[in-house]
Order: structure tokens, then C-alpha cells, then sequence
């Protein structure tokens, strides 16, 4: 495995990696790697020749009060975990590698980036979808691996490849969860023994909402049931629970009549945990 500090390293290794038409996967990460990320590294194994992952916690994306200094690391795990899985290279930048000092050009779309999470973290999706965007530049792949449990960040993204003509396939991976409902994530480690014991309750809140609106309640109806769920929660402050329209992400009134994705943010601490569930009413007809 080929281990990348700067950008013209990371040039040249994907010159020899894509070599007789070779398709390269990308597998962009924070570190600190879990099953969730190691999900998406299998299957672009499966779908692709090659596969780079990245990590790189990319401080454009946290606010000035969020918890960057915070977020777990350790490099040394994260890297003997991709050898195991069979990781061609990996780009680990420090952010002075990844930024210009002076740079002034910033990725955005203009609505998507400025609802749900976006109103909560502001600026949060325009540090995601800018350096997404170069990650796409500079490893020129031909799939790039995203987990749904960011539902929103995978439309950011979305978005992002087609209005810039981004020529590379984004994928969507099913989330991976705890044994008991929870959602993988890396901030997990970051939660109290009692916080960890109530975070489950995304998962359950998810679960109910879905019925409600796939057995014909109103989106009103369904989101009072989530809220009930979540306000069971020991140490929980619901930040947000919203019920769009699963492809664009509009908002949906009375009773769906197609998919709809239920969208939580809880805090937990100064743990802010997300968690996501489609339901489709056509479905359950």
C-alpha cells in the first residue's frame, strides 16, 4: 500500500494505479475507521480496479465552536486497516498540503447545501463539497463511495458531479449499524457510557416513522411519533426531525405518496449524531 502526503505524490501514484485502462475506485474518509468504512472500501474493491482512500479531517467543514481538535485519530490503525483490506494508496494530507493560504474559490450549491444540516452547521457543506471536489481532481476516479448515513451530504455531492459535469459515478452505500440499531460512526467513541446506552433511539424513532407513514399517517402525524420516541431518550436534545422528499430533498406536506426520507439530528453532549430512514408508502400498498 502506497501512503501519500502531498498532492504531486498522490499524482503519481494514480498515474501508475490507472494504467492500461485500470477503473479507479475512491473511498473519501475523516479517519478513524470503522465497519461503516470499510463497507464502502469492499465495494469499491468489488466494482473497481484499483481503490485510493483518503484521510483527511478537513477543517473547512467544522464551525468555529464544532469539535475538530476533537475528532478522533489515529492514523497508524487506520492505515493497518487498509492494508488488510487490500487499499492500493492512501492520501493522508496535513491541511496545509490540502490549502492554499491564499485560495479563494469555495464549492457550493446555493439551497441544498443551506437546509436541514446546513442551517444547523452553516458553512458545513460549502468545506465538504469544496474538498470533495478536489479530492475528484486529484484522484480522477471512476467511482467515488459515500455512505448514506450523510443522506444529505451524498445529494450535496450529487449536485456538486452533475451541475460541474464531475465525469465519475457516485455511489451510495447502505449504512451499517451497531447491533442494536445504533448507526456506525466515528464519533461514537465520543459518547458517554449513558449517552451510548440512549443513542439507539435514533434508530427506533427511525423505525416508527417509517410505519406511521408507510400505514397512511400524515407527515405531521409521523413526526410527532418520532418525537415521542426521541424525547424517551436520556441526555438526548433533538436538534431537528424532518420528513423530504427522498430524491431532492423538498419538503413534503400531509400524506407522501411516494419515498420520503426521515432526516434526525439529536445532540448527545456536544456529540451531535445523525441517522436516516427512507419510506416509501407505495411500498407498503
Amino acid at each position: 500500500m502506497e501512503i501519500c502526503r502531498t498532492k504531486a505524490a498522490l499524482r503519481e501514484a494514480r498515474a501508475r494505479l490507472g494504467d492500461e485502462g485500470a477503473q479507479v475506485g475512491l473511498v473519501p474518509t475523516m479517519g478513524y475507521l470503522h465497519e461503516g468504512h470499510l463497507t464502502l472500501i469492499r465495494r469499491a474493491k468489488a466494482e473497481t480496479d484499483r481503490v485510493v482512500v483518503s484521510i483527511f479531517v478537513n477543517p473547512t467543514q467544522f464551525g468555529p465552536t464544532e469539535d475538530f481538535d476533537a475528532y478522533p485519530r489515529d492514523e497508524a490503525r487506520d492505515f493497518t486497516l487498509l492494508e488488510d483490506e487490500g487499499v492500493d494508496a492512501v492520501f493522508a494530507p496535513d491541511p496545509s498540503e490540502m490549502y492554499d493560504p491564499e485560495a479563494e474559490t469555495a464549492v457550493e450549491p446555493t439551497n441544498l447545501s443551506r437546509i436541514l444540516i446546513g442551517r444547523l452547521r452553516p458553512g458545513h457543506f460549502r468545506g465538504v463539497a469544496t474538498v470533495v471536489t478536489k479530492l475528484l481532481n486529484l484522484v480522477q476516479p471512476s467511482h467515488a463511495y459515500f455512505g448514506r448515513k450523510d443522506y444529505q451530504q451524498l445529494a450535496v455531492i450529487r449536485r456538486v458531479v452533475r451541475d460541474l459535469d464531475v465525469p465519475v459515478e457516485i455511489v451510495g452505500v447502505d449504512i451499517v449499524r451497531e447491533a442494536d440499531g445504533l448507526a456506525m460512526s466515528s464519533r461514537n467513541v465520543r459518547l458517554t457510557e449513558e449517552h451510548r446506552a440512549a443513542a439507539p433511539a435514533l434508530h427506533d424513532a427511525l423505525q416508527e416513522g417509517r410505519a406511521a407513514i408507510e400505514g397512511g399517517r400524515t407527515v405531521k402525524s409521523a413526526r410527532k411519533i418520532i418525537r415521542r420516541v426521541l424525547q424517551g431518550a436520556q441526555g438526548g436534545e433533538i436538534s431537528s426531525i424532518d420528513i423530504r422528499d427522498a430524491d431532492g430533498l423538498a419538503q413534503v406536506t400531509g400524506r407522501p405518496e411516494g419515498p420520503v426520507v426521515i432526516l434526525l439530528a439529536v445532540r448527545f453532549g456536544s456529540v451531535l449524531l445523525i441517522d436516516n430512514m427512507v419510506a416509501d408508502p407505495r411500498e407498503a400498498a
